[in-house]
């Protein structure tokens, strides 16, 4: 379905809002794009970001952010976004808002009024009584440990929120090769406890080959292992979001998997942790 494929972050004359056809929300998600400046803490290798073309700086400004999603609300519920071509063949889809996500080009909480930002949402939301719309932070987790990050998790925690941290690796070594970060590993693995432990978070895993090849099974391992220690400690982990590449990344060495080995890799990660894992191949 081309609707599914096309992520594209621009939208109308918008800043910072976008529709899409999102696999894993299950239908339209509005993305809050609160990086058009292109600024995050990893440089992944599967990143389908062109960082090479300068972005839009400047601070987010949450007055406009405030309008375009009511715009963009208003016009969904009025069936205007279904008749829209990138649309055609998920009309159906493009009517019911599953989510609000904060997910565009670059890393969320890295913005210094992240918590206001959400806010922002958050009364949309209420307003346009979207009471089964869910609001979703798409993030890396390296900032959830951030004072005003916190802040805007609490708002995600009264609004019906749902927290996605990614975490792609099971060693510091795979971590560095596949993210590309000068944020230390433990400072995931230890935001990712923090924020579990206060409520169910989602675990979002890009698996992928590099130089042609796939995850190592003692990587794997060793990852389904970091899995487990968030449970241990306390954390609570709703499911497990399963993908690979879906669209250009810019390094060709950076290639997909095939599902059935997306699916084996699934079913391994099931087998060790006993947690739900869904896949999007």
């Amino acid at each position: 379905m081309a609707a599914v494929r096309d992520h594209s972050r621009t939208f109308a004359e918008f800043t910072y809002v976008y529709p899409v056809i999102s696999r894993r929300s299950g239908g339209l998600s509005l993305g809050i794009n609160l990086n058009p400046d292109k600024r995050c803490n990893f440089d992944c290798v599967y990143c389908e970001v062109d960082r090479r073309t300068p972005g839009k700086a400047g601070p987010v400004d949450p007055d406009r952010l405030r309008a375009e999603l009511f715009a963009i609300v208003r016009a969904a519920k009025a069936g205007e976004l279904a008749g829209i071509e990138k649309f055609r063949d998920a009309a159906d889809w493009a009517r019911q808002i599953k989510d609000l996500a904060f997910s565009g080009d670059g890393e969320p909480t890295m913005i210094p009024n992240f918590a206001a930002c959400v806010q922002v949402a958050a009364d949309v939301r209420r307003a346009e009584g979207l009471d089964d719309t869910k609001l979703v932070l798409i993030t890396d987790a390296a900032g959830l440990d951030k004072a005003d990050v916190r802040r805007g998790l609490e708002i995600l925690d009264a609004n019906n929120g749902e927290i996605w941290g990614k975490l792609d690796a099971g060693s510091e070594e795979y971590y560095r090769q596949v993210n590309r970060s000068h944020v230390r590993f433990d400072r995931i693995l230890r935001n990712l406890h923090a924020t579990a432990r206060v409520r169910p978070i989602v675990i979002q895993s890009l698996f992928l080959r590099m130089h042609g090849e796939a995850m190592a099974p003692g990587e794997l391992d060793a990852y389904c292992a970091r899995l487990s220690g968030i449970v241990l400690a306390g954390g609570r982990i709703k499911e497990v979001h399963a993908y690979t590449i879906a669209r250009p990344t810019p390094e060709p060495w950076a290639t997909k998997l095939d599902p059935a080995e997306l699916e084996a890799m699934a079913a391994r990660i099931r087998e060790q942790t006993g947690l739900i894992v869904r896949t999007f191949p």
